[in-house]
């Protein structure tokens, strides 16, 4: 290596910027090129050398940046070298500071050249709250150094502008209250393109909630008044920002500047508040429905526009408002304007249709023949009384053409083929290679399978071919206490178990060490995991302990051999065959009798009986029991006392267990379950319980309902419907909990599960009833999610699951004389009318035909009177 390059490479791993740069600054052109050449290769070989090499470049990452920038000749290739990823990690305002230093005496049209490169190269911040998209700006200090240096113009990147907005919040708050906004080099540029990129918005109004604070939307405001920055520019820009569109976050701060600006009425754009009035987000259309109001500039044409944009959204708010509005108008203009109820005629509530009809019949005198025919063909969608008022103001409406009564086949939703295993030592380690995380259990159980199976046949050349991957994700030299006492619950997770084992092949030293440590701690801070999990845990750990005791096995037992975990019969006889005489691993053979199926062939345990180790007998006689039994599931609804940070129910729905006598120790400590007040117990990783046994359904219900509410893995509930075995009210109620989940992904999963049992004519309608009713009224689930789930699936084919359903929990949900009714009401019985149509259901439901005589207009009562009538009369089904 060159001896000016070393020299400079010496001066990086002192790690003082001040003599690196003196020294930078002395090289010839010569020098310069010679350490340009040297430093990608010294960079590529030193980040070989493992987790603590690249420990050290994220250390000496700002002189790594200083040489490359002083000594690369052409701006791509210091832009480039900046840019590295294990370069990156350095404070962002004292690295502009020195990379400015060593860039000083380069020409200015190639710092020209560097600062657009740096700008394109900027990508947004990661979303999260404004101070830590704040910390995350480590590239955009130096370009923006570079473009004030030279006075460049940037090109268009929106991260370059809202990483001006996110420095600007920094340093308002800084400050305390001094203005800062009117002596800074960038304004001008940014200015107008503050109201085309995207990701500025938090930072506009960052700060409103401090009193004394000023925000740059303040500071605007206030240079707008001296003049220093054009008030139309500001008010032009954000018309554009409203016409653009985007969610309301991002156009609140925008509304809040137009509102600050306090335009003048003839200063109102009324064409584009109209425009935008069909699809902008809620506060912009607030914002132009007031403007629209003050404006005197609205005519007859841009009123009918605009109420028609208002009556075809989806809030009601505004559709009550267009109404409103219609009914306020002159005849004349409100006439011009009737054709705008029309869509109104289709929506809930009731009361909002009626209002509509009135307002329409009041304007019929007033109508023109093309707005008077809308009205009459809308009509026809309405029920007959308001039918015929409408056809006694504006002519004869048509009869509707009654809507057939059907729904489409269920189906239900395959779950994902198994990949098939792995074969090879090098399939292995190209395994090992890919990331670990997210946790896939088919995955992981395909990998320690061919652990095991390729360690018996081949430990040298396993061990051989993971060589790099042990250099890669563990420590050198090997350091067991920072596992231990430096990563949170590095033990429970099944992806650290996994690499675990991969340790006690490769390093069987390292790992034991480990384990020593692992357990003594595991002693005094035993595991909170409920008992699915810690039974998931024990059987890899019995794998690390075979292989630390340099002992092997030809075969795990229990991988699947089904996406939904369970095990062929044949196929496990087969593997037991493999192993001889040799015993199984203890948590591995129960787990494979776990997964065993409820049909079995009677002809297997005649083969078994020739296995020549006590596990074969105990296979035998499992087998000629058709299986293991199930344990006993009990549901209970109670009271418990919770921490004040969890979510407090009236009454939580919970399930024992209690295993059969005789059971091994394993599978006794699996089948108990108690449901405890105080901290409820709590897993991330419920993904793996449905495997463990897929043909005790019910069981596992009653494991997943404990954990289920706090936190929303419902994937779980969706795989449990694919399995087998009993169904009931503890598998109702998992469902019942995922159908009340937060995130629409989740009550979508819930909604799979429904229609995978019911088209496997396993749902437990019934219970699942029960479940709704009791879950809501002891407040553990919402009903306004639970319907939109029961909606979807009764249009996907579900009814008459969904009526059997809802005929449960509707009286349970009715109000008692003299009882507010639930939020949300309504629209559940809006979903039992469609579901009893098309199910053609008759008979009564305690207490619906008291409701349904009550007087009123609400959704509630309505729905009750049509839930009634299609009981009792069977009248056809209008939608």
């Amino acid at each position: 290596m060159n001896t000016t390059a070393q020299a400079v490479l010496d001066r990086i791993e002192t790690g003082s910027v001040t003599d690196l740069v003196t020294f930078l600054h002395g090289l010839d052109d010569d020098s310069r090129r010679a350490v340009a050449r040297s430093l990608p290769a010294h960079l590529s070989e030193r980040r070989r050398g493992g987790f603590e090499a690249e420990r050290r470049i994220w250390e000496l990452a700002p002189l790594y940046r200083l040489a490359g920038a002083a000594c690369f000749g052409g701006a791509e290739q210091v832009a480039s070298w900046l840019s590295r990823r294990e370069l990156t990690g350095v404070e962002p305002k004292a690295d502009a500071v020195h990379v400015m230093s060593v860039l000083r005496d380069r020409p200015l049209e190639w710092r020209r050249d560097l600062a657009v490169r740096l700008v394109r190269r900027l990508r947004p911040a990661p979303s999260g709250s404004t101070w830590r998209r704040v910390e995350s700006l480590r590239a955009w200090d130096l370009a923006a150094a570079l473009v004030i240096d030279t006075g460049v113009e940037p090109p268009e990147n929106d991260a370059f502008v809202s990483g001006w907005v996110l420095r600007m919040v920094e340093r308002q708050w800084m400050s305390q209250g001094t203005p800062m906004l009117a002596g800074d080099p960038l304004l001008d540029h940014m200015l107008p393109r503050l109201f085309e990129a995207a990701g500025v918005a938090d930072g506009l109004d960052w700060g409103r909630w401090s009193e004394g604070h000023l925000t740059i939307i303040g500071e605007l405001v206030e240079l707008a008044r001296t003049g220093r920055v054009p008030r139309q520019v500001l008010l032009d820009g954000c018309v554009s920002r409203f016409l653009t569109g985007g969610g309301a976050a991002e156009a609140a701060p925008f509304v809040t500047l137009w509102r600050a600006l306090r335009p003048e009425a003839a200063e109102i754009p009324v064409t584009d508040f109209v425009r935008v009035l069909p699809s902008a987000s809620s506060p912009v259309v607030q914002l132009a429905m007031e403007e629209l109001r003050r404006s005197e500039a609205l005519d007859t044409d841009l009123f009918a526009e605009a109420v028609q944009a208002l009556t075809c959204r989806p809030e009601k708010k505004y559709v009550a408002t267009a109404v409103k509005w219609i009914a306020d108008a002159p005849p004349a203009r409100g006439a011009a304007a009737v054709a705008a109820l029309a869509p109104v005629f289709d929506l809930d509530p009731p009361s909002l249709r009626e209002r509509a009809v009135r307002v329409a019949v009041k304007l019929a005198p007033h109508t023109a023949e093309p707005g008077r025919q809308t009205i009459r063909e809308a009509a026809t969608r309405l029920p007959a009384d308001l039918r015929e008022r409408l056809a006694a103001a504006f002519g004869p409406v048509d009869e509707p053409e009654p809507d057939p009564v059907a729904a489409p086949p269920l189906t239900a939703t395959a779950p994902p083929t198994l990949p098939p295993p792995i074969a090879s030592v090098a399939e292995l380690a190209a395994e090992l290679d890919k990331p670990l995380w997210p946790e896939d259990p088919a995955r992981m159980e395909r990998i320690l399978a061919a652990l095991v199976e390729l360690t018996h046949q081949h430990r040298d050349a396993v061990v051989a071919a993971l060589q790099p991957w042990w250099q890669t994700n563990w420590q050198h030299p090997f350091e067991a206490r920072a596992y231990v006492y430096g990563i949170s619950g590095f033990d429970e997770d099944i992806h650290a178990l996994l690499r675990r084992c991969v340790l006690a092949v490769v390093s069987p030293s390292d790992s034991r060490e480990l384990t020593a440590l692992l357990n003594d701690y595991g002693s005094r801070w035993p595991s909170s995991e409920p008992a699915p999990q810690r039974f998931v845990q024990q059987r890899f750990r019995e794998v690390i302990s075979l292989l630390e005791r340099d002992e092997t096995l030809p075969v795990l037992l229990a991988t699947p051999t089904a996406p939904t975990g369970h095990v062929d019969a044949a196929t496990l006889v087969a593997r037991m065959e493999r192993l001889g005489n040799a015993e199984p691993l203890p948590y591995d053979f129960v787990q494979a009798l776990l997964r065993l199926p409820r049909e079995l062939d009677p002809d297997l345990a005649v083969r078994a009986e020739k296995l020549p180790s006590e596990a074969g007998r105990r296979l035998e006689a499992c087998l000629r029991a058709g299986g293991l039994p199930d344990p006993d599931v009990t549901w209970e609804l109670g009271a418990f006392d919770r921490p004040a940070s969890y979510h407090q129910s009236l009454r939580e729905a919970h399930a024992r267990l209690a295993p059969p006598e005789g059971v091994p120790r394993p599978l006794a400590e699996l089948w108990t379950l108690a449901p405890k007040t105080g901290y409820p117990a709590f897993s991330r990783n419920m993904t793996w319980w449905p495997p463990i046994m897929p043909s005790h359904r019910e069981a596992m219900a009653a494991h997943l309902l404990e954990c289920l509410a706090w936190n929303h893995q419902v994937e779980a509930v969706a795989a449990l419907a694919h399995n087998d075995g009993p169904v009931g009210i503890a598998t109702a109620s998992t469902i019942v909990i995922g159908m009340g989940a937060q995130l629409p992904a989740q009550r979508a999963l819930a909604a799979e599960a429904i229609l995978t049992l019911a088209a496997h004519g396993e749902l437990p309608a019934a219970d699942l009833g029960r479940a709704v009713g009791h879950l809501v009224r002891g407040e553990q689930v919402k009903l306004s999610r639970i319907i939109a789930v029961l909606d979807e699936v009764t249009a996907a084919g579900a009814h008459a699951h969904v009526w059997t359903a809802l005929a449960e929990a509707v009286p349970l949900l009715l109000p008692a004389p003299g009882e507010k009714a639930r939020p949300g009401l309504g629209d559940l019985l809006k979903v039992a009318v469609r579901a009893a149509a098309l199910t053609g259901a008759r008979g009564e439901l305690p207490g619906l035909a008291e409701l349904a005589v009550r007087k009123g207009s609400s959704l509630l009562l309505h729905e009750a009177r049509r839930l009634h009538k299609t009981l009792s009369a069977g009248a056809a089904y209008s939608g």
